[in-house]
């Protein structure tokens, strides 16, 4: 007897289960019908793989523990940043930026002068060596710089000796230079009125 009812508690308890999947898998079932309205999924954009080598000028050895800084921007926006340091072979290697992008890089060496430039960011791989340069004497506006730089960068344009003077609406108007014998004073003075 003992034996027969262990048997249909067994028979019992597999007929329930067998109930209770059937009854979950219906309310899933029902669940992921059209009227789902869980989370969307958004896929990240694709984004490139970019390994910046960071070498010494003078020489071309690499520079270890440099400070590569990215700096995503969009829209003319600063995203924030990401640092990395250079390994032994002066490389730093970041995948997390969208293509399509533009990144303001940045690079920090201990006795080198710092580096930065913007790229954009257009293929899957991109691969950027940097040349640290020493730093140079700081520059004075009381010295004489015969190679004249302008935005930054050095202009390979000869500059004219004498640039014409503008030409304006009013020229020859009131223009006659002033007689020899009288000083001419600086524009920030007044002068006193002609006799």
């Amino acid at each position: 007897m003992i034996h027969m009812l262990r048997r249909s508690l067994i028979a019992l308890c597999v007929l329930v289960a067998g109930f209770g999947l059937l009854l979950s898998s219906l309310t899933a079932g029902a669940q992921q019908g059209s009227s789902y309205r869980g989370r969307k999924f958004k896929s990240l954009p694709p984004t490139a793989r970019i390994e910046v080598t960071v070498l010494r000028d003078f020489n071309g050895k690499p520079i270890e523990n440099a400070s590569v800084i990215f700096h995503p921007i969009e829209d003319g926006e600063n995203k924030g940043n990401m640092e990395l340091k250079t390994n032994e072979d002066g490389k730093a290697l970041i995948d997390v930026l969208p293509i399509g992008g533009t990144v303001r890089m940045q690079i920090i060496a201990k006795g080198y002068q710092t580096f930065g430039d913007d790229y954009k960011i257009d293929k899957a791989q991109i691969a950027i060596e940097i040349r640290m340069k020493r730093p140079g004497a700081q520059y004075s506006i009381y010295k004489q710089h015969p190679e004249k730089s302008e935005g930054g960068k050095d202009s390979d344009a000869p500059k004219p000796a004498n640039p014409p003077a503008p030409t304006t609406p009013d020229a020859g108007k009131d223009t006659a230079p002033a007689p020899k014998d009288k000083p001419v004073a600086p524009p920030s003075q007044s002068q006193p009125p002609p006799k």
